[in-house]
């Protein structure tokens, strides 16, 4: 799927259906808060949520006092939904429009999240453009918390096939570049019943 093509996907998915609608749907993204509170960082540190959309991450980092945050995602729609439920808290975010394929950090952050947009990067050379970004955007020390289905997972999502990873293919993949923390496998349960099984797995740059 071409990046228009798949922008558009995005923007018609968050214009036609509400939040618990979609099986991404997460009230508190335990997991990820999880990993999060044990990378001990600062809470002056810069931390960018890769597809964020309008996950709700993005507001319990605000409740814990975080100062530094961003939310980027493909999606507009998803931005501007997140924006208007945040109120004027809004304003203590940077947000950006972007498609994880192909966005280049213009900074460093200290901590790279990305729970179930990388998955979506099936062909080489968007997963090697995705490589190359983390490697601009996160300095030696920072820290990398990266969520994909799994291989006991689904092969899609919102009818687009998707690139399951195990802890060992998604340790392989970063090994160049990062030293592994912790792996697990989570199972998320979605609005529709459903079970999903995810890979997580926390590293730090080396």
């Amino acid at each position: 799927m071409e990046e228009q093509e798949r922008k558009k996907h995005w923007e018609d998915i968050y214009h036609t259906k509400s939040l618990n609608e979609v099986s991404w749907y997460q009230p508190i993204p335990q997991t990820s808060l999880e990993l999060i509170a044990a990378c001990q960082l600062p809470k002056d540190a810069k931390i960018i949520d890769v597809g964020g959309g309008d996950g709700f991450l993005v507001d319990h980092l605000l409740d814990n006092g975080y100062l530094d945050l961003t939310v980027l995602d493909i999606s507009k729609a998803a931005i501007d939904r997140a924006k208007q439920r945040l109120g004027d808290r809004a304003d203590q975010v940077q947000w950006i429009v972007a498609d994880a394929s192909s966005f280049t950090p213009d900074q460093s952050y200290d901590l790279w999240h990305d729970r179930a947009a990388f998955h979506f990067l099936t062909q080489k050379n968007d997963i090697d453009h995705y490589l190359k970004s983390l490697s601009k955007g996160l300095s030696s020390g920072a820290y990398l918390i990266l969520g994909t289905f799994s291989e006991n997972g689904p092969k899609k999502c919102s009818g687009i096939e998707i690139k399951q990873y195990s802890a060992l293919s998604m340790q392989e993949l970063l090994k160049d570049q990062f030293e592994v923390i912790k792996t697990m496998n989570v199972d998320h349960p979605t609005p529709f019943d459903t079970v999903q099984n995810f890979t997580f797995g926390s590293f730090k740059k080396l």
